[in-house]
């Protein structure tokens, strides 16, 4: 007799559920969406990249004529990135997907993405504080003077757009200073989804993700357009991808359950330090009443 009844399996599209998990992870992102994608991996054999720094060369001089150039030799360092497997599976008895209350298969596929987004998030948070231009305002609270402070180990001459990361605990602090343009009253043309306004040339995205260690919040500020003269210039993070989002139901005949995987291939690498300082400032402390 032919098995005419329906089972979670039968209600799945594993490549379906893997394009849309592919497509919500974007919007789900929060810390690393601009972050470059490397593709050098995919279809390749191996799991590790060498990712090179190179050294600038200094600026051009003056040469007189008949006098050779002067010659520079071109340094760089290297470091090598693993690509790590991130994955989540979710389990759906027959029962509650055939059951008319809510769309457990709906929720599973949001729930994986957003496991996932939470994870390469996590780890591009990790990359930004590897960060060595870190500015110690640990002195005082986040203020228009600490980041401008900040913002200017960047040395820079044409002040390109920044992100900056905060704890929400910090932005009481910042809308209350008068420098700070809330997005709620003047317009502005964000870089992300996520910037609450903006306030020396950094919008502002608050994260639980900077967090409080020591008293201390280490908030990193990133430059995220790139010379567009400079076609190679990197960015401040790579995700360097082997393999996208696949899922894969698997059947439980004894429990009937199914269990939908996914996992994605990636790791998240600062791979252009000089596009990030690591402001940090001292937590506000509690108000405490007698």
């Amino acid at each position: 007799m032919a098995d005419t009844i329906t089972k979670v399996a039968d209600l799945i599209d594993p490549q379906v559920m893997a394009d849309m998990i592919t497509a919500k992870l974007a919007s789900k992102i929060k810390i690393t969406p601009f972050a470059k994608i490397d593709h050098t991996l995919v279809g390749r054999p191996g799991d590790e990249i060498t990712v090179p720094k190179f050294a600038y060369i200094g600026d051009a001089e003056d040469v007189a004529e008949g006098v050779a150039i002067g010659v520079t030799k071109l340094t760089a360092s290297s470091t090598k990135v693993k690509v790590k497997k991130v994955g989540k599976a979710v389990e759906i008895s027959d029962e509650s997907a055939l059951s008319a209350f809510g769309d457990p298969i709906g929720t599973a596929t949001n729930q994986i993405v957003m496991a996932i987004a939470s994870k390469i998030d996590n780890d591009g948070m990790a990359e930004l504080l590897k960060a060595s231009m870190i500015y110690d305002g640990t002195a005082n609270t986040i203020s228009y003077t600490g980041i401008v402070t900040a913002i200017d180990l960047f040395e820079e001459e044409d002040q390109a757009p920044k992100i900056m990361y905060i704890n929400p605990k910090q932005v009481t602090q910042l809308r209350l200073d008068p420098d700070f343009r809330d997005i709620n009253k003047y317009p502005l043309q964000t870089l992300m989804t996520g910037v609450i306004g903006e306030i020396a040339g950094c919008q502002i995205i608050p994260s639980k993700k900077v967090a409080l260690k020591a008293n201390t919040y280490s908030c990193p500020i990133i430059k995220t357009v790139a010379d567009a003269d400079i076609d190679d210039e990197t960015s401040a993070l790579t995700i360097y991808l082997k393999r996208e989002v696949e899922v894969e139901p698997v059947r439980n005949g004894l429990t009937k359950t199914t269990t939908i995987t996914a996992d994605k291939h990636c790791v998240v690498s600062l791979s252009d330090d000089s596009k990030v300082v690591l402001a940090k400032f001292k937590s506000t402390p509690p108000t405490t009443t007698a």
